[in-house]
Parts: C-alpha cells; sequence; structure tokens
C-alpha cells in the first residue's frame, strides 16, 4: 500500500513541536505496512541537510502560488522524502511558520497552500511519473488544504487528517480563497469559512475522509465547547459518523537511559546514584546550589497552554520547601521573560534554558526527579513520556494524553483543574512521595517499566489505512 505523508515538521530536519517527533518515528513504524514516504516544504534547513535531491516533477503557476519543482531524496536510514523546492516560499530564515522574532510570515496562506496542492498533485500520479499513493495522511492546519484540494479536483482518494492540537487552526482572510485557487463555493459554514474567515484546518475536517487525534481522551474532548475551539459542532457530526478516532503517541526505543548516549551517566531502574549523577550534572550546568532536594524539570513549549504560568505561581512555595525548577524550551516572550526573572530572583534555585537542545532535554529528564506539565490542554504530548521512562515522576493536569499515559499515585501525579491551587496539590503530594523513599522507589520503577512503543499506534494506523482503502 503507498501512502504519502505529508508535514511540515520531521525531526530529521527541523522541528518546532510534538509534531517533528511523530513524523520521524510514525511513518518509520510503519515501513513493515506500507511503502511509506513524506512530503515536506523546502526549507533552508531541510535542503542543506539532504545529499542528493533528485528533481521528480514540476508544478505550474496556480492563481496566485508561484511555479515550483519537487524533489526527491532519502534520510540516512532510506526513508524516501519528496521536498517541494520554491526558495521565494522556504528559504527563509525563522522557524518553518515565522520570522526569527517569531512573528507569522504574513503570505503563510500561500506558502501552505502551495504545498498542499503540490502534495494533492502528488499523490494523483501527477509529479512523479513513477509513484502515486494509494491514500494521503496530511498533519495539522498547513497540511489540511491536501483533502480539500483532493475533493476541488474530483480526485477519489481516501485521505486521513490528524488533528495535533485543534488551537493552530490557520486562519485567514476571505481574499485567500482567491489567492489559492479555492472555488468561490467552497466559502459557507459547511466548507471553508469560519466566523467569516478562511481556516484551512476546517478544511481538512470537512473534506477529509477520516480524522484522527492523538489520543483517545483528546478525541473525546473535542466534540466539546470547552475544547472545541469553535469547531466541536463538526466535529461531533464527524464523530458520531465514527470518523473521528483517538490513536496515542509513541516515542522511540531512544528513550531509554540504560542506553542514551546524550546523559552524564547511564543508568537503570534501581541504579539511583546513576540518576543522581546526571541531577549533579545538570545542577552544575544551570549553576544550582548543591541540593538533596527534589528537582523539577520542564521541558515543553513555553506557552500560555503549557501552563506556564501556573508553575511561576508556585515557584516560591517549591524553591521555600527545598525544591529546584530546571526549565528549557522557547515560545511567548512574556513567558520566556517572566521565566528569566524568576531564574534571577533565585538563580541557585531555579535554573532556565531559553532554545531547545535536545541532549540538555534528555539530561534534565534524566537529573530530575519530577516533570511538571501543567497544560491546560494537551492532545497527546511525549514529555510525560520521556519523563516516566527516565525516572522522573510527572506532575500532569488530568485532560487529553496525560490522563491516558499517567497512572495517578503509581507512576506520576494528575491533578483535576488548571489552576494554581489544584496544582500546587499535585505538586505537595510529588514532596510527600520525595520524602518516603520506598514510595519513591516503586512509583520509579514503575514509571520506568511502562513501554510506550510507536508499534501499538502503527498497527492502529495501518489497519485505519487499510479499511479506507478497501471502501
Amino acid at each position: 500500500m503507498r501512502v504519502l505523508f505529508v508535514t511540515t515538521e520531521m525531526d530529521d530536519f527541523i522541528r518546532v513541536g510534538g509534531l517533528g517527533a511523530v513524523s520521524a518515528a510514525l511513518p518509520r513504524a510503519l515501513r513493515s505496512f506500507a511503502d511509506i514516504r513524506i512530503m515536506l516544504p523546502g526549507y533552508r534547513d531541510i535542503i542543506e541537510q539532504l545529499t542528493h535531491i533528485q528533481i521528480v516533477g514540476r508544478c505550474p503557476a496556480f492563481a496566485e502560488m508561484p511555479a515550483c519543482s519537487l524533489g526527491r531524496a532519502a534520510t540516512k536510514d532510506g526513508l524516501p522524502v519528496y521536498v517541494l523546492l520554491c526558495s521565494q516560499l522556504y528559504d527563509r530564515p525563522g522557524n518553518p511558520y515565522g520570522d526569527e522574532a517569531g512573528r507569522d510570515w504574513p503570505d503563510n496562506d500561500i506558502r501552505f497552500a502551495r504545498f498542499a496542492s503540490a502534495a494533492a498533485e502528488l499523490a494523483m500520479g501527477k509529479l512523479d511519473k513513477n509513484w502515486a499513493a494509494d491514500l494521503i495522511h496530511a498533519n495539522d492546519w498547513p497540511a489540511s488544504l491536501v483533502p480539500a484540494y483532493l475533493a476541488w479536483r474530483g480526485a477519489k482518494l481516501p485521505s486521513i487528517l490528524t488533528i495535533h492540537n485543534l488551537a493552530y487552526q490557520g486562519l485567514f482572510p476571505k481574499d485567500s480563497l482567491r489567492r489559492i485557487g479555492a472555488p468561490e463555493s467552497s466559502f459557507h459554514i459547511d466548507g471553508v469559512e469560519f466566523y467569516d474567515q478562511v481556516s484551512f484546518l476546517k478544511a481538512g475536517l470537512v473534506y477529509a475522509s477520516h480524522l484522527t487525534t492523538v489520543s483517545g481522551t483528546y478525541a473525546r474532548e473535542i466534540t466539546t465547547a470547552e475544547f472545541g475551539c469553535g469547531l466541536e459542532g463538526l466535529l461531533r457530526l464527524r464523530s458520531d459518523a465514527a470518523e473521528l478516532t483517538g490513536i496515542l503517541n509513541g516515542i522511540d526505543e531512544s528513550w531509554d537511559p540504560r542506553s542514551c548516549a546524550q546523559l552524564a551517566q547511564q543508568f537503570g531502574a534501581g541504579d539511583w546514584v546513576g540518576k543522581r549523577a546526571n541531577a549533579d550534572y545538570v545542577r552544575k550546568q544551570f549553576g544550582l546550589a548543591v541540593s538533596r532536594g527534589p528537582m523539577f524539570g520542564i521541558v515543553a513549549r513555553l506557552v500560555h497552554q503549557k501552563g506556564i504560568d501556573l508553575v511561576l505561581s508556585a515557584a516560591d512555595e517549591i524553591v521555600d520547601a527545598g525544591g529546584q525548577i530546571v526549565v528549557t524550551g522557547s515560545g511567548e516572550p512574556a513567558l520566556e521573560q517572566a521565566l528569566i526573572d524568576a531564574h534571577r530572583r533565585r538563580p541557585d534555585a531555579i535554573g532556565v534554558a531559553i532554545g531547545f537542545n535536545d541532549a540538555q532535554a534528555r539530561r534534565i529528564f534524566a537529573g530530575s526527579d519530577f516533570t511538571l506539565m501543567p497544560s491546560r490542554f494537551e492532545p497527546c504530548g511525549l514529555s510525560q513520556m520521556y519523563a516516566q521512562r527516565f525516572g522522573s515522576l510527572p506532575i500532569g493536569h488530568q485532560t487529553g494524553g496525560l490522563a491516558e499515559t499517567i497512572t495517578d499515585g503509581e507512576t506520576g501525579f494528575l491533578f483535576s483543574k488548571p489552576s494554581h491551587e489544584s496544582f500546587l496539590g499535585g505538586v505537595r503530594r510529588a514532596f510527600s512521595a520525595f520524602m518516603a523513599q520506598d514510595q519513591l522507589d516503586t512509583m520509579r520503577r514503575s514509571a520506568m517499566g511502562r513501554s510506550f512503543s510507536w508499534s501499538i499506534s502503527a498497527g492502529s494506523y495501518s489497519a485505519l489505512y487499510r479499511k479506507l482503502a478497501s471502501v
């Protein structure tokens, strides 16, 4: 079975959030089930890392979208990768979606509509004369127009859209319709229109053959007004028609503290001296005081969704009780600055590294006793899985994937509301467990024994692929 996996991030080359990790791991886990190929925009970072790109097709200009070429290459382990080559759209500094100051590119509608249109053409067999898809798997709002272009061109190809985070919808003014070559007739409540704007994500929700999201709990949550971001009615319809499925993400096998090369010292369950060596390394790296108290780690995008403000509001109590906090990530400038200010107030107890470094993140998971995840909502979340494998007990809000992957009181701590008091309740339970050595030891062993293998997710996706392709 031939599957085109359309994404705008892949850890091999470029990463902003969890989508990059999923796009690197899930297609690899699916290779035994399908001839699966990745399609990515030809960002500068990707082009620089691919050693040989063969031009296999060309897309003429369309509406206000420029002409471009399609290249084919491969990852180091042989996974086929298509890249859309158009320097005026993708050869830019910054991240895939915005400039170095974090502002969205003003032409993102054209950038990602051009990408989605080309993906539809490739899947239909119109770009690479040696390959066409039996099914197309699009991810998040930047690829959500793929099912729409298939429908507008009359293609009968089955498509899946995976919602990694419903809060990011790709909203543009109505005149985007003309710019991206979308039919005027699609601009209505049952089409791409969303409060008099064009919603790329809604287009995918309407036109995809099937919708998936990254946990069963989140699949239920997004059909409610609280989590549905204004799209809950449409999602309820798709869910009632058995066209919305939650499939939990996994993590790859490199998340094993016994063999992870980036750690200060490798360790397994029960080797708490090895774990402490990582804690000592992290304390030294962040300039924290020597301490026998608990270390609380945060490896996250520093955005409102992640509840970073709740951590800031609880920081003094954590530190006054003998804890230390270590943070790495990037995101909203105001939250970044607030964390830096907290570090300046308590430099011996609060360490902050703005930016993301994979090796540093792994050492924080390995060295910390607890991982803070007070997310207001969390479609799946990967940090709580990484943390458990590395013996750092997650403290998470009981929502989405956190509710599914943290066993309260056994492998971590869940709290019921994204509020200061509720979060502090989880933190206080963690302090109590830290003081009870037997309980801490039992919980760590349980957490480190968890398996979050991608093979489980891949089996579920493979079954869904086969079902859709046979309709």
